[in-house]
């Protein structure tokens, strides 16, 4: 007889690990089994003959995982060969967690059928950034507030954007995504379309038709999200724009119809306006909806200040295609033109990956259901980035990955997402981190509130910009900073000072007393601070 130790995880409680004791029990073969769920470790003392791997099956079927201590390195399997990790996609939540095994000594493969880098690289957060600093500068050039600077209608040539744009997109996608594909030869690239066989083998249809398995000790899913397609009548087989077309659409629209207006419809409608495109927004709802309702209130004025026409709580009925225009039926009346851009939304992509082969839940989106451990409902499967449940921000997805690819190793770490800083690159800009004054409630809080208008900034002032505000949240009995909701030219920029302020537990009088270098726009966050205390109107320019 021999003992055998295992690190175990997933377990939630003490509970977890008297079932799980009592389970292994019953496992011919192992003698006596006792499990502790605070040191996260089980002790097996089993029969001469009885390999590791038989018990860590046992422990996956009670859905926990297990690896081998002290015999089994970092990066090997419980068999003592290295660790196989297969993960499909190949963006960034894909490629933090290859290179974090990779490092261990695992055997990685990637499973992309497409195009390798993921939305973020190729066609989301790149190229959607330069054309809205090329908007930016563009309107710069005809509307900018000082008298002393002549302006002009600037001429656009989208053909020479788009090049640039895309060559920036090809150069970043080779250096972090390609070339790291190319040097690191713990990490194989396998083309092709996964799908589960079961819980530990993909078959994967190769781009020559021909298919090849691949059996895995790990798995991760990270295979991103796509444009969300409304069924509205007479949109099927017209050539509408989505995100990925209107990025790299080399004609700019005399007229732009575009359905959404959450992030993504915002930021290429301005882009769009503020390239010379007439541009009308259709919102099934609100302007951003799911913020603040302030926020989307002032944004939509802003936008609408520029030329911008916004239909909210309205919806496309049908939708015609005459050859060279759109005509959409709105209800109270028919609009017409040259493009449409439907950025309604995203749906993960996990509906041809056989899923349930594998015992892997969705929620009824499609997304995969993880734990803040980024494990599915199989413990050996994990799944981070966009197809999941989690926010849909690269940022979250690489630490995702990173995080599910080191508990993958053994470890047992989580993903706090309670500060979570989010951008929407709009003019101005809309920046935002914890929770919102309606959340606080929702939760039981007491939450007291203040906002600060712009003209209460000397950096805006002196900008000749004070469009926009600053509203904190906090709890109103222990003043502890709850959340920050910035509309402003710069907020991308002021946001992570408020989510180090929240993730380290400052209250609002703390941050009222930081130090603050004078002209900047984050001096907005001590000046809000301070109102929930002090009338700031009545400070000097730079009063501590």
């Amino acid at each position: 007889m021999i003992t055998l130790d295992f690190h175990i995880t997933g377990m939630t409680c003490d509970h977890c690990a008297s079932s799980l004791q009592a389970a292994l029990g019953k496992v011919s073969g192992i003698r006596n089994a006792a499990v502790s769920y605070p040191e996260r470790h089980a002790s097996v003392a089993v029969d001469a003959g009885i390999e590791a791997e038989t018990v860590i099956q046992a422990i996956r079927a009670k859905g926990y995982d297990a690896q081998l201590k002290d015999k089994t390195p970092t990066g090997q399997s419980g068999t003592g060969t290295a660790l196989k990790v297969a993960i499909i996609g190949s963006g960034s939540a894909a490629f933090a967690a290859a290179l974090r095994v990779a490092e261990e000594g695992a055997a990685v493969t990637i499973i992309e059928a497409g195009t390798v880098g993921g939305t973020c690289v190729n066609i989301g957060c790149v190229p959607s950034k330069i054309m809205i600093r090329a908007a930016h500068i563009a309107h710069q050039q005809a509307h900018h507030p000082f008298p002393g600077i002549q302006t002009s209608t600037p001429q656009i040539d989208r053909a020479a954007l788009v090049n640039q744009q895309q060559c920036r997109v090809d150069e970043l996608r080779h250096d972090k995504y390609e070339s790291i594909l190319e040097t690191n030869p713990n990490i194989t690239l396998l083309r092709g379309r996964a799908r589960f066989v079961d819980a530990q083998t993909l078959a994967v249809t190769q781009n020559d038709g021909t298919v090849k398995h691949v059996t895995a000790d790990r798995i991760l899913i990270a295979t991103g999200r796509s444009p969300s397609i409304p069924n509205t009548p007479g949109l099927a087989g017209t050539p509408y724009w989505t995100s990925t077309t209107a990025l790299v659409a080399e004609q700019l629209p005399r007229h732009l119809l575009v359905y959404g207006a959450s992030v993504v419809a915002l930021e290429l409608a301005q882009a769009f306006l503020r390239l010379g495109s007439q541009v009308t927004m259709i919102a099934r709802s609100t302007v951003l909806s799911k913020e603040d309702s302030a926020i989307g209130a002032a944004l939509q004025t802003a936008l609408e200040a520029e030329g911008m026409r916004i239909l909210t709580h309205t919806r496309v009925a049908d939708v015609r295609y005459d050859g060279s225009r759109f005509h959409l039926d709105v209800g109270s009346e028919w609009l017409s033109g040259d493009q449409f851009l439907v950025a309604t939304g995203r749906q993960a992509n996990t509906a041809a990956l056989n899923l349930q082969a594998a015992g892997v839940a969705v929620d009824a989106t499609g997304a995969v259901m993880i734990d803040s451990q980024m494990r599915t409902s199989m413990s050996h499967i994990y799944a981070a980035g966009d197809c999941t449940n989690q926010p849909q921000y690269v940022y979250v997805a690489a630490a995702a990955g990173t995080r599910a690819a080191r508990n993958m190793l053994g470890e047992d770490v989580v993903l706090d997402l309670s500060a979570m800083p989010g951008v929407v690159f709009t003019d101005p800009q809309v920046a935002t981190v914890g929770l919102t004054e309606a959340q606080a409630q929702a939760q039981l809080l007491d939450a007291d509130s203040r906002t600060l208008s712009l003209d209460n900034v000397p950096r805006a002032l002196a900008n000749f910009d004070t469009t926009g505000f600053i509203k904190l949240v906090a709890d109103k009995r222990t003043g502890r900073l709850l959340g920050a909701h910035v509309l402003a030219a710069e907020a991308g920029e002021m946001i992570q000072t408020a989510a180090l302020a929240i993730r380290n537990g400052m209250t609002v009088q703390e941050l009222g007393d930081q130090l603050f270098p004078y002209l900047t726009m984050v001096e907005g966050l001590k000046l809000c601070a301070q109102t929930f205390f002090k009338d700031v109107k009545q400070l000097s320019c730079c009063a501590g």
